[in-house]
């Protein structure tokens, strides 16, 4: 592990902390979107962001005034280069409460799209690419986990993040 990886993984809570402090007065409740992208292959595509530690489905906040698809749009082309071709299936709306009281996730399936190359690393996004369902990256987040068993496998989603 780099100086850097371990120095954000020790201040990591403090910043979550204070970050979700600030959207509580600018907010009344945060939304987020992610998408669950399955290539022709099967795989899933995972970001590995700068500030937060494991493996996540792409994704970001809502902004004031936008749509949930709109997020959606914005957030796969931002992390992954991926750009929509079809619409994508609502799969849930889960309550993300080991980040927020406030916070919830909405969930969207992603089979169709276009991709025209892997973005390079940024200050964002520092590795991202498609993974097999069974071969997942050590450090795939456990809500990451979740959504692609319940979107690949059946998995009776649960209303949680976890």
């Amino acid at each position: 592990m780099t100086a850097l990886q371990t120095l954000r993984k020790r201040i990591e809570p403090q910043l979550r902390h204070v970050f979700h402090l600030y959207w509580r007065f600018a907010r009344g409740m945060t939304l987020g979107v992610r998408g669950v992208v399955v290539d022709a292959d099967g795989r899933v595509f995972l970001v590995r962001h700068s500030y937060v530690s494991g493996w996540h489905l792409p994704g970001g906040g809502v902004e004031v005034g936008e749509s949930f698809l709109e997020a959606l749009r914005r957030e796969l082309m931002e992390e992954g280069r991926i750009e929509l071709a079809g619409e994508p299936a609502l799969h849930g709306l889960f309550f993300n409460s080991h980040v927020s009281r406030r916070d919830h996730v909405a969930v969207y399936v992603v089979r169709q799209f276009r991709q025209d190359r892997l973005p390079e690393p940024n200050r964002e996004i520092v590795e991202c690419g498609f993974y097999a369902a069974t071969a997942l990256p050590t450090e795939t987040t456990k809500g990451t986990r979740l959504r692609i068993a319940e979107v690949l496998d059946g998995v009776t989603p649960v209303s949680t993040w976890r």
